[in-house]
């Protein structure tokens, strides 16, 4: 039985308006309560209209959701895609910022370093921001962790915004070209891999992640995400050749100097460089040019700032909140609590970050040799050329998608944008896509329009629900691995 396709055009028109209508709530929802500048980030309810607030955004997110969840198996036409997706947009970039006050903190932190300040060293109050009181208390003295090449972005949109607002409409601006940049090399990401570009245009710029959080929200993710995908095109496109895969190490290195996330596609990004027969020399080869644009990218950033790698100590501090959504943080959660039923201190949320941090690094390294040895595998002289570049991005590209997922679910915090990040490289490589959709269109409710997260009010039954399903999931992956095991044996004889 095959899987139904997409829709046609007037069947998914309802959808287009639907989450259209969605949109507009979703502005409503930030004007009345969002995350506005000169109201305190203590909730919705400090504006005077929470209820309204409250209503149009549920309402809006769920809209906005159905629409997006209808139309997951593609979406009538490529073009169509887009079309709606921008649509959806455009109520979303006249709102304030919504489900995050974290472009407060980029504003403060670029304000920080155009004064003279290294925002590496203190945090935005002690540098003196006088945009401070709009940034979240938590993040007011911690360091920047983002790169140089992203502070840099900051400190020109403080420097051109002229005020706050100014400032916050360039970060916006920044972000949406990063949305922009994204969406350009989708078709030619979805070709290479074998995926309808229809389904890959509407799961990565329909969903509701992007629009309210990497766009109304501004969040540097966008930016990342945009050289990160525009790197892996270049790579797809022109495997093998020095100066195109320099060009792709330099894209890569920038997106690393964004947000650090992006480092756990280089060795993936690696494997489609080669061109060609997969041997260790030929990887050396091709992935020594890459890993050069790399390099070069940290080198030349950092010395233009002039900050070096201060910003690699600033990641440290970006565990400080404790939410479930986090799957080692509810872990660790739950076992506190069942400690503190026994009279002992709660000391178990390092412990699991800790394991969730060295079993993010045994799984990248199984996820590389996996893709290693399934190319490897095409090597075989009787494999037509045709066949390994086709098959080239589509190994490597989604084992990349996979590692990013991976990097989500095992981080230490868990913010709903931060789905994302695998979400975009996954819509042009994955074959079955519920698994990594379902999660997206959860996460879309996680947040208030101003910032406010919802695991703030259900920590305790959000970490024994997120433990019972990591449980779940964990007897699964064993019970399947047994029987992977004694499937051998049998498959041998």
């Amino acid at each position: 039985m095959t899987e139904p396709g997409p829709p046609p055009a007037g069947r998914a028109r309802p959808a287009r308006y639907a989450g259209l209508a969605g949109a507009v709530l979703l502005a409503v929802a930030g004007w009345l309560g969002g995350a506005l500048p000169d109201i305190p980030p203590t909730g919705p309810w400090r504006a005077g209209y929470g209820p309204w607030a409250l209503g149009c955004w549920l309402v809006g997110t769920a809209l906005l959701v159905g629409a997006w969840w209808s139309l997951r198996r593609g979406a009538p036409s490529t073009r169509w895609a887009y079309l709606t997706a921008g649509l959806w947009l455009v109520p979303l970039l006249a709102a304030p910022p919504l489900g995050s006050r974290d472009v407060y903190s980029y504003a403060c932190q670029g304000w920080a370093y155009a004064a003279g300040r290294d925002p590496y060293r203190v945090g935005v109050a002690a540098a003196g921001c006088p945009w401070v009181d709009s940034v979240a208390p938590i993040w007011r003295d911690t360091p920047a962790p983002y790169g140089p090449f992203f502070v840099l972005l900051a400190a020109l949109a403080t420097t051109l915004g002229g005020g706050l607002v100014g400032t916050i409409v360039l970060l916006r601006l920044v972000a949406l070209a990063g949305v922009l940049l994204a969406a350009l090399c989708l078709p030619g990401l979805a070709r290479a891999a074998g995926v309808p570009t229809a389904r890959a245009a509407w799961l990565a710029l329909a969903c509701p992640l992007v629009g309210v959080h990497l766009v109304a929200g501004a969040h540097n993710d966008a930016v990342m995400l945009g050289l990160l995908l525009l790197g892996l095109l270049v790579l797809v496109r022109l495997p093998g050749k020095p100066k195109p895969l320099l060009a792709a190490g330099v894209l890569l290195g920038l997106a690393v100097t964004v947000k650090a996330t992006a480092v756990v596609v280089l060795p993936f990004a690696a494997l489609t460089a080669v061109l060609g027969r997969y041997t260790p020399r030929a990887l050396l080869r091709d992935g020594g040019w890459l890993a050069g644009g790399v390099l070069a990218a940290l080198a030349a950033t950092s010395a233009l700032s002039g900050l070096g790698l201060g910003w690699i100590a600033g990641l440290a501090r970006s565990g400080d909140t404790e939410q479930w959504t986090s799957p080692p943080t509810a872990v660790g959660v739950v076992v506190d609590y069942l400690g503190q039923l026994a009279g002992r201190e709660p000391a178990a949320v390092p412990v699991t970050r800790a394991v969730a941090l060295v079993l993010l690094a045994a799984l990248l390294v199984a996820l590389w040799w996996r893709a290693w040895t399934a190319l490897r595998a095409l090597n075989d002289a009787r494999q037509r050329v045709h066949r390994l570049a086709a098959a080239r991005p589509r190994i490597t590209l989604y084992a990349a998608g996979v590692a990013l997922a991976a990097t989500v679910v095992l981080a230490p915090v868990l913010h709903p944008w931060y789905a994302t990040w695998p979400l975009l490289v996954l819509a042009v490589s994955a074959t079955r896509t519920t698994w990594f959709v379902l999660p997206c269109a959860v996460a879309s409710f996680l947040a208030l329009p101003d910032g406010t997260s919802l695991a703030r009010y259900t920590k305790a039954p959000g970490a024994i629900a997120m433990t019972a399903l990591v449980v779940v999931f964990a007897g699964w992956a064993l019970r399947n691995a047994l029987r992977a095991r004694t499937a051998r044996p049998t498959a041998a004889r």
